[in-house]
């Protein structure tokens, strides 16, 4: 008997939550309906889809009719849907109960498209650990596809990677594919003659073994040169499926689902704790990243046995690798054990959607796409979160909750050992990290669903070198990037020159609130480049608590440090105090920090009192609805700046409906910065609005024994409340 072999295509269709609608339709037109209307021209071949429900939701809303031709579709056998978490969650960083409620809203959701429930769930960015078949059993499942890269870490040998093992945790049995790594990297990049004849090259007599490709359905006609390859000229998805059909005498295309229905398993498989190679890559910190990449590309040019084991970093080190991934994550978490605990109602749906929607894994993770720089859909992620513990404070006012969910309290929110402080309202939550500088960390302002304080700090990326050679080699050379069709992995490209100009590093986290003493003669352009003498150890250093009191719905704290300032004497002991105040109701609260700087050695000190606050108002771009108002003057959020004396400034979001009004005691002169990070993409490396440094100084000459004070007083002003506008 002749050779034969299988083949399972598997397409992963996702848009995140807070992409903007042009997106959406952008990649419908070129990848999700070109993809449909190739498989009504080619109904001999079969495969598996995946939409997230963000999709769905956008598709249902936006497409209806590509919601009944998808249902069509499978009616007739042609496609499989496959499930997963509802909102593309990774799996593994939820609790258990909204693992499993995810992929139960996804199969439910399934199920009212087609009228069948989905056998296969797709795991968000492949990442795995070993108990994820318990949640996945019972959120009714019964396979999933991984990487190959998770097989070869379990000493699974290359030619034993064509057919689906079984895994088990806690008797809860699931049924694994490997996604093939030959087939992955050549559809659609690869010739089709040569995809067939790889194929050929591994079928049997016996016709045992199913080639599994699944991946990401944006790279036919989506990714960057991908459309003309894939849908104009080169018509590369069109001759592929011709090719298949030609060939169906040995070479038979199935759904994932079918095939376990006709074969069994390989055997049995425990996988360890994993996801793709390349997100082992960007798990890890730049230096070991440069380390790792440069091991295993070495081996795999030389076919070393031992570039199987090389995986990189774990995905969870992504909350070490960044502050800001590990606030949010542990914003859901305790967002989720409160939303848990309200009453089943009306009330309790709501807040549970916006939860889930506020786990969507795009932002709790950094690479090639999405990742925690793309500031839009951060602060959607932190809307939801927001919406979602607002709901469940709510209920915990109306039940009469003790302690209630306002004032302040003391407590570990960030789950290193070490305790914050959390000063919340009906109207604002604000938390303060005693241990790093007393900084404001976030910034939560309830009305209007946003969070203030969602500011990313610049830092190193391994990427960061190849932008610089990259610039390098055009400055040199003339050389062009990107040119072709290839792996989005290979391309170097750029939305701007002289983006590599741009790579600044902050040597401390960008909390608000944050105290410097500054050279007299600073300005405001070495404090935006990070190129600034810091005098004092008060930015990032530890603050001890002396006072943390609810009182009439609100509350403040008293934290200090005894620290030193640097002069031309040598170090002198100055202690910095601070008392950080939230009051006022939903609609308008306040937010008051008093700083007090005392002499407690026999020196003078002289500089600048410097007191930092990075707040975000989504100003990328020079958006128009974001702004500052400066004597007057509206000038956008991201500018730059400063002006001598303001008594009082205002910034804001008009589309958010927020304004805030700023009056500092004694008048300061005040420095603003947008505060950008370069950043890869698929479409290339760009510089990204990350929020905005708002810096306010005032002259410091402080005799040994004297103090100085400082009062910012910030009023929030809200336009709009959003929880009456969805009746939670």
């Amino acid at each position: 008997m002749a050779p034969r072999i299988s083949l399972a295509l598997a397409l992963h269709n996702h848009q995140p939550v807070g992409n903007f609608g042009w997106v959406f339709g952008d990649v419908f037109d070129t990848a999700y309906r070109p993809m449909l209307d190739a498989l009504d021209r080619h109904p001999g071949v079969r495969l598996a889809l995946h939409y997230t429900g963000p999709l769905l939701d956008w598709l249902r809303a936006e497409r209806p009719e590509f919601v009944e031709r998808l249902a069509g579709i499978v009616a007739r056998g042609q496609v499989e849907l496959l499930g997963g978490g509802y909102y593309e969650p990774v799996l593994a960083s939820l609790p258990a109960r909204d693992r499993v409620g995810q992929l139960r809203k996804m199969a439910d959701e399934i199920q009212r498209i087609t009228g069948r429930r989905p056998r296969g769930a797709w795991l968000a960015e492949r990442v795995w650990e070993p108990d994820l078949p318990t949640a996945l059993v019972e959120g009714g499942y019964g396979w999933t596809i991984l990487d190959d890269n998770h097989f070869r870490a379990a000493a699974i040998p290359e030619e034993k990677l064509w057919g689906p093992y079984t895994t088990d945790d806690q008797g809860s049995i699931l049924t694994v594919f490997g996604t093939e790594k030959g087939l992955r990297y050549r559809i659609p990049f690869g010739d089709v003659d040569d995809v067939i004849g790889y194929l050929r090259d591994h079928a049997t007599e016996a016709g045992d073994r199913v080639g599994m490709m699944g991946d990401d359905g944006e790279k036919f006609g989506s990714w960057p040169t991908t459309w003309e390859h894939c849908w104009g000229g080169n018509r590369w998805v069109d001759r592929f499926f011709e090719a298949l059909e030609a060939n169906a005498g040995w070479l038979t295309t199935t759904t994932p689902s079918d095939w376990l229905d006709r074969n069994p398993p390989i055997g049995r498989v425990y996988l360890p704790t994993a996801s793709y190679a390349e997100m082992g890559e960007w798990a890890l910190p730049p230096d070991e990243s440069r380390v790792f990449t440069g091991l295993l590309h070495a081996a795999e040019a030389a076919g070393r046995p031992e570039a199987r084991y090389l995986r990189g970093g774990f995905w969870r080190n992504f909350q070490i690798k960044y502050r800001e991934i590990n606030d949010l994550h542990k914003q859901m978490l305790r967002t989720s054990a409160k939303v848990n605990a309200m009453p089943p109602g009306p009330a309790r749906c709501g807040a549970l959607d916006h939860l889930f929607q506020g786990q969507s894994n795009d932002c709790y993770w950094h690479g090639l796409f999405g990742g925690i720089y793309i500031s839009h859909m951060r602060l959607a992620t932190c809307e939801h979160l927001i919406a979602a513990e607002d709901a469940a404070d709510r209920a915990a006012r109306t039940a009469g909750a003790v302690p209630g969910p306002d004032g302040v309290r003391v407590a570990d929110v960030d789950l290193d050992g070490i305790d914050e402080l959390v000063l919340a309202t009906p109207g604002q939550v604000v938390v303060v990290k005693p241990s790093e500088g007393a900084g404001i960390g976030s910034w939560d302002v309830r009305a209007v669903r946003h969070a203030l304080g969602a500011v990313l700090r610049r830092r190193p990326e391994a990427s960061h070198e190849r932008l610089v050679e990259h610039e390098r080699a055009v400055s040199e050379q003339g050389a062009g990037a990107g040119a072709g069709v290839g792996s989005i992995h290979d391309r170097v490209a750029t939305k701007e020159p002289g983006l590599a100009g741009l790579l600044h590093y902050d040597a401390y986290e960008r909390r608000s609130g944050l105290v410097h003493v500054l050279p007299a003669g600073t300005t405001p352009g070495a404090f935006a480049r990070a190129e600034f003498e810091e005098l004092a150890d008060f930015v990032d250093q530890p603050y001890q608590v002396l006072e943390a009191m609810t009182a009439g719905g609100g509350g403040h704290v008293r934290i200090a440090r005894d620290g030193h300032v640097r002069t031309p004497a040598g170090p002198v002991p100055v202690r910095a105090e601070k008392r950080i105040e939230v009051a006022g109701g939903r609609r308008s609260p306040t937010l008051t920090l008093e700083v007090t700087l005392e002499n407690l050695g026999e020196t003078p000190v002289r500089g600048l009192l410097a007191v930092e606050w990075a707040t975000t108002m989504l100003g990328g771009g020079s958006n128009p609805a974001a702004y500052y108002v400066l004597d007057g003057e509206r000038v956008p959020h991201d500018s730059t700046g400063s002006r001598a004396g303001l008594a009082s400034l205002h910034s804001g979001n008009e589309y958010v409906g927020l304004d805030v009004t700023t009056t500092l005691t004694p008048a300061a002169d005040a420095w603003i910065a947008p505060i950008e990070t370069v950043s890869n993409s698929e479409a290339g490396f760009e510089r990204v609005y990350q929020g905005s440094a708002l810096v306010l100084t005032w002259p410091l000459d402080l005799a040994p024994g004297a103090r100085t004070s400082v009062r910012v007083e910030h009023l929030v002003s809200t336009s709009r409340d959003r929880a009456e506008e969805e009746g939670l």
